[in-house]
């Protein structure tokens, strides 16, 4: 093995070829490559060696400069050690003493401080035996006291001071004299505050609040003041009560109104004064003193109501009331009652009783549910009163989450409005909204004057519908309202979702009944029309579904628009919860009504429209033959008489539209457009497949100039069908519309068609068809000879 290198000079290890040299040639080439390698590892010793004399150089430099640096190093230690180190410990000692003169300073200043306030501390009692002396300066005595309160405690119990302060005059402590004379002083301007309030001296009363704060009684004087306004309260209170007018109109509701806006006049003018000399935050004492006398006298209000009103009575009478006639109504075995009962018919002669109210007076609890809903709002305003000078700052920008105060909810008045406004109310309304719906039902009136009969005019304006929806809704929006206007949560809770249950299961019943049972249009012979008093009681019943719907709707939306519902129920999250509380009953109606009306449109459709057609149809297609040429019979021969000059182009068009007028308008002029729409779209759809089985009756029987009259012909029963509606009516009637249009195309243009599929067949024929290929064959078979 032989060296060799790189062109680099380095080496790399090769088998040695001139000893595996085979001949002169090789041997003396092989002596030539290691020349050459020889003389480049000669070149770059040379050059190494050239540059060792820089190198060297350079490390004698560094040698120098280390001899240099280490003369520093020994002469920067001399320094260190002789001179820095005496000047630190100067520093040292200077710093020591620096802080040992700050805490002498300190504690010279301290002792400055407690001998000032040990001469402040004597002279506040010197001043307070003094003004308590003979010039009976009680503001003078009281502001002394106050300086006093400002001096620490540790100052006041002192050794120093007790040294110090005592006097021959005031041999007591500094502690026992303050207490002392605040003590005093506190039963001194207590006296003299009754009595000033007593003679109804509001300067004095004024005068001695203020001095409380002074000697540190802020609790006696806040207590003081609280009973004083208490009293002027209970004096206006029994007052208000003291008439002799109480049974009439809204006497108990004017006078709760009258105690808290008293209550809210005196918070709103005291509170500037109090908390001036009290502290923020101090009238909220006051006020639950106040709230203490409102329960109270709010509580006489409540309870001479309740006994003069004989609440508890009319409620025993409300949970008893049977409703005879709504459960007799949907009992299985009752037989059907005929509508259309005169009001003045009610009730019957010879039954017995008085009233149709079956011994409760509906009179007597609207007014009692009136009144008690005016309390109830005038309730719920005073609360939040309270709630908006008791909140915190911090409170009152959480998210609107203003919070009624704990002595509110756990008042005794509270309870009070709990048992005898709130649960009376929520039963009494409930009771009155069924018992409202049962009544109108009893005396429920139908339209007069209305007829199928096109040529006469109807005797009634439209929407034309029982007296009953306008009764039931007029209450059914009273309720809501007063419901709404109590801004109780609790009462929202209860009286919505039952007026919602009333409304659907009570009046949506009867009306499902009256269709089932009374109106059904059913005719007496089969394959006959049913009796036209059924066919328009029937159209009336649908017409009061739908009105009824809209109203109910409107009287949700106005609720929650007119009426600020976030302003009334303020209190956390309870104006999203009154909002869903009537949108469910919004929605939950609208359900029901929407079933039962597609039920009767189909009902209509089955029982009416589809006979009314049949006839219409078969005189529109009475002696028309599309299996003619040019040289057959002239169409003219085909017209009927009675149409008249038309042409025989439009025989089929304008006998469809004379019949499918005289059918739908006595039927259109009844119902309201809701539900004509609903009819008609439905109608459309029958008719639609009627004219698709007609066009496949012809099969075979269509000549092409009978397959152009065809689709003229369907065109303009599409246009008179639906003339006056919706225009994606005439999407009904695509297929037939296809189907003539196939039948008429020409064999070229049926041969593309034929030949394309999908979306090519759409985007090259314009048309989106609802027709598969299969049915396109059939139909082009619809023309039986095209030569």
């Amino acid at each position: 093995m032989s060296q060799t290198f790189n062109g680099n000079g380095t080496s790399n290890l090769k088998h040695a070829d001139i000893y595996s040299a085979s001949s002169v040639e090789e041997i003396r080439a092989a002596l030539s490559e290691l020349g050459t390698r020889e003389a480049a590892v000669t070149a770059r010793l040379d050059n190494l060696l050239a540059t060792q004399k820089d190198l060297s150089r350079q490390l004698g430099r560094l040698d120098l400069a280390r001899a240099q640096l280490g003369s520093q190093v020994v002469a920067t230690r001399a320094i260190s050690n002789g001179m820095l180190s005496t000047a630190a410990s100067t520093a040292h000692r200077i710093s020591g003493a620096v802080k040992k003169l700050d805490k002498e300073q300190a504690a010279v200043k301290a002792t400055l401080d407690v001998v000032e306030q040990v001469a402040e501390l004597k002279a506040c009692v010197l001043g307070v035996h003094g003004s308590m002396g003979a010039p009976q300066d009680w503001e003078t005595a009281a502001s002394y006291l106050h300086r006093a309160s400002q001096i620490p405690d540790t100052v006041i119990d002192g050794a120093f001071a007790e040294e110090i302060v005592p006097t021959a005059e005031v041999p007591d402590t500094p502690r026992q004299t303050l207490d002392a004379a605040a003590e005093s002083l506190c039963g001194l301007f207590l006296r003299e505050f009754e009595k000033a309030a007593r003679d109804g001296d509001g300067a004095r009363v004024t005068r001695f609040f203020k001095l409380f704060p002074l000697i540190g009684r802020s609790d006696v004087g806040l207590d003081a003041y609280g009973r004083y306004v208490c009293t002027g309260i209970a004096t206006r209170a029994r007052g208000n009560m003291s008439t002799t007018q109480r049974r009439e109109g809204l006497f108990y509701a004017n006078a709760l109104t009258k105690l808290f806006e008293h209550i809210a006049q005196i918070v709103d003018g005291h509170e500037p004064l109090v908390e001036r000399h009290y502290g923020v935050g101090s009238m909220t004492k006051v006020i639950e003193r106040i709230q203490v006398e409102a329960d109270v006298q709010g509580g006489i209000i409540l309870d001479t109501w309740a006994e003069e009103r004989r609440v508890g009575r009319k409620l025993t009478d409300v949970k008893s009331y049977p409703f005879n006639f709504l459960v007799q109504s949907f009992l299985p075995s009752q037989k059907p009652i005929l509508s259309g009962t005169p009001r003045s018919g009610s009730p019957a002669p010879g039954s017995g009783r008085t009233s149709e109210d079956e011994g409760v007076d509906m009179k007597e609890v609207d007014a009692l549910l009136n009144e008690s809903a005016v309390m109830l709002g005038r309730w719920s305003l005073y609360a939040r009163f309270l709630a908006t000078k008791t909140s915190t700052p911090e409170g009152e920008d959480a998210n609107n989450k203003l919070a009624i105060p704990a002595f509110v909810t756990h008042s005794t008045l509270q309870r009070k409005v709990t048992d005898q406004l709130i649960d009376p109310f929520n039963t009494m309304a409930t009771f009155f909204t069924r018992r409202s719906v049962e009544k109108s039902f009893q005396l429920d009136e139908p339209p007069a004057g209305l007829h199928l009969d096109h040529k006469r005019s109807l005797g009634a304006n439209p929407p034309f519908i029982t007296s009953a929806v306008d009764d039931v809704m007029y209450i059914v929006n009273q309720v809501l309202q007063r419901t709404l206007s109590t801004s109780q949560r609790s009462v929202v809770a209860s009286v919505v979702p039952s007026v919602g249950r009333v409304l659907g299961s009570d009046f949506f019943g009867m009306i499902q009944r009256k269709m089932r049972d009374e109106s059904y249009p059913k005719a007496a012979i089969q394959g006959a029309m049913p009796p036209e008093t059924l066919i328009v009681q029937f159209l009336v019943l649908i017409n009061n579904l739908d009105v009824a719907t809209d109203y109910v709707r409107r009287i949700v939306r106005s609720s929650l628009d007119q009426q600020s519902v976030t302003a009334a129920f303020p209190f956390g999250h309870e104006s999203v919860f009154v909002e869903k509380a009537l949108r469910n009953v919004e929605a939950s109606f609208e359900n029901k009504t929407t079933e039962l009306i597609n039920e009767a449109i189909e009902v209509m459709l089955k029982q009416v429209m589809r006979h009314r057609l049949r006839p219409v149809l078969a005189e529109t297609f009475r002696d028309i033959d599309y299996n003619t040429d040019a040289n057959g019979s002239d169409r003219e021969e085909q017209q009927d008489s009675a149409v008249g000059n038309a042409s025989s182009e439009d025989l089929v068009p304008q006998r469809f539209a004379r019949g499918w007028q005289l059918f739908t308008l006595p039927v259109k002029r009844i119902l309201t457009d809701r539900n004509w729409d609903r009819l008609l779209t439905a109608t459309i759809a029958h008719l639609a497949r009627v004219l698709e089985k007609r066009i496949w009756s012809y099969y075979g029987h269509v000549t092409p100039l009978g397959a152009v009259r065809l689709e003229r012909d369907i065109a303009g029963i599409v246009a008179a069908a639906c003339k006056g509606g919706r225009y994606e009516l005439r999407d009904v009637f695509v297929r037939c519309v296809q189907m003539t249009l196939i039948v008429n195309m020409e064999e070229d243009e049926w041969e593309e068609v034929e030949g394309l599929r999908g979306v090519e067949l759409e985007r090259e024929s314009g048309v989106k068809w609802v027709l598969d290929g299969e049915e396109r064959k059939r139909v082009r078979g619809i023309v039986g000879d095209r030569s």
